[in-house]
C-alpha cells in the first residue's frame, strides 16, 4: 500500500493513478495515443509564453505536467519506470552537465564561467554521452523548419564545418541564410517569426 501523498506533486500522481485505474477512457490510453495531446499542450504552453499571460502559463504548465505524469503512470503500470525514475534521471543529467555548479569549486583567481562557456561545456558533455554518426542524428524530423535549421547549423558549426551562404534566388536557401543571420545576432529565429506574426494581429 502506497504511503499517503505529502505534497502537491505526490497528490497529483495519486490522482492520475486512480484515474488510470477507474476511468475507462484513461485506461485505454497508450504512449502513442497520447502523443497528439503532448504536442497540443506544448504548443498551447508556447502560446501562453508568447502572450505573457502568467495565469495562462501556469494553467498550461499544469496541462503539460499532466502529460508527463500520465506517461509515467502508464510506464509504471507496465513495470518499466515511474515518475521517480524520470526525476532521478533528469537530476543526474543536470548535475553531470553543469560541472560549473556541481563540480569542483571554481578557482576564484580565474574568471567565472559565462553563458557561452557553460553552453560549450554542456554540448561537449552531451556529445560524449550520445554517439552520432550524422549531424541530424537525434533531431526529431517533426521539428518546426526554422528550429530544425537552427539546430543543424549549430551542429555543423560545432563540428567545425563552415556553411557558405551564397546569393541565390532559391527561397529555401534564402530562408536558411536568414536562420544563419539570426544565429550570428543571437536571435531565436522561431521566436522571432512568431513575434513578427503576432504583430500582424
Amino acid at each position: 500500500m502506497a504511503s499517503p501523498p505529502d505534497d502537491a506533486l505526490a497528490e497529483f500522481v495519486a490522482v492520475m493513478r486512480r484515474l488510470r485505474a477507474e476511468c475507462p477512457w484513461k485506461q485505454q490510453q497508450t504512449h502513442r495515443s497520447l502523443a497528439r495531446y503532448l504536442l497540443e499542450e506544448t504548443h498551447e504552453t508556447l502560446e501562453a509564453i508568447d502572450t505573457g499571460d502568467v495565469e495562462h502559463l501556469r494553467e498550461e504548465l499544469g496541462d503539460l505536467l499532466l502529460q508527463v505524469v500520465f506517461h509515467a503512470v502508464i510506464a509504471e503500470q507496465a513495470g518499466e519506470f515511474d515518475l521517480d525514475d524520470v526525476a532521478r534521471d533528469i537530476t543526474a543529467k543536470m548535475r553531470r552537465r553543469n560541472p560549473h555548479v556541481y563540480g569542483p569549486p571554481h578557482d576564484s583567481a580565474g574568471a567565472p564561467p559565462d553563458a557561452a562557456s557553460v553552453t560549450e561545456v554542456w554540448e561537449a558533455i552531451k556529445a560524449t554521452e550520445k554517439h552520432r554518426d550524422r549531424v541530424t542524428d537525434g533531431l526529431p524530423p517533426g521539428l518546426p523548419a526554422l528550429l530544425y535549421a537552427d539546430k543543424v547549423l549549430d551542429r555543423l558549426e560545432r563540428a567545425g564545418q563552415s556553411v557558405e551562404q551564397r546569393p541565390t534566388d532559391d527561397l529555401g536557401d534564402r530562408l536558411l541564410a536568414l536562420v544563419a543571420e539570426s544565429r550570428q545576432r543571437g536571435v531565436d529565429p522561431e521566436q522571432a517569426l512568431r513575434d513578427a506574426v503576432r504583430r500582424l494581429l
